[in-house]
């Protein structure tokens, strides 16, 4: 189960993110992904769209081997080389996630040569 939280007393959201998840039920943790082709064990050849798209495909992956995805994200974390791809991943998150969104927090941080990482929380669906 998820479901949004808000209130009138904190600020709203400046994306797409909840300020707050409830979440019941089993969990997965997603350790942070990079941008790893799978098949070449290689960063991903092209600039920051191919390699956040890649990120999240990785996170998918795994949130699809656990047995759910990102429509049962409650948690997201995401680091950025460079903090003026935000918009960019914006655009690109919201392929991966949809309303209640999770929450989220985003950070710039020095990540090699990686211009994006991304971890993840999620519930196990409901049998």
């Amino acid at each position: 189960m998820r479901k949004a939280i808000s209130s009138d007393k904190a600020p709203r959201p400046r994306g797409p993110y909840s300020p707050a998840v409830i979440a019941s039920g089993p969990m997965v943790y997603v350790s942070s992904q990079g941008p790893i082709d799978p098949a070449t064990d290689q960063v991903v050849p092209g600039g920051f769209a191919e390699q956040a798209e890649r990120v999240f495909q990785n996170v998918g992956a795994l949130l699809e081997a656990a047995g759910t995805s990102w429509q049962q994200a409650v948690k997201v974390t995401v680091v950025l080389a460079d903090f003026a791809n935000f918009a960019a991943m914006n655009e690109i998150y919201l392929k991966y996630v949809s309303p209640p969104y999770p929450a989220r927090t985003t950070l710039q941080a020095a990540i090699g040569s990686n211009a994006i990482g991304v971890d993840c929380i999620a519930v196990l669906p409901e049998e």
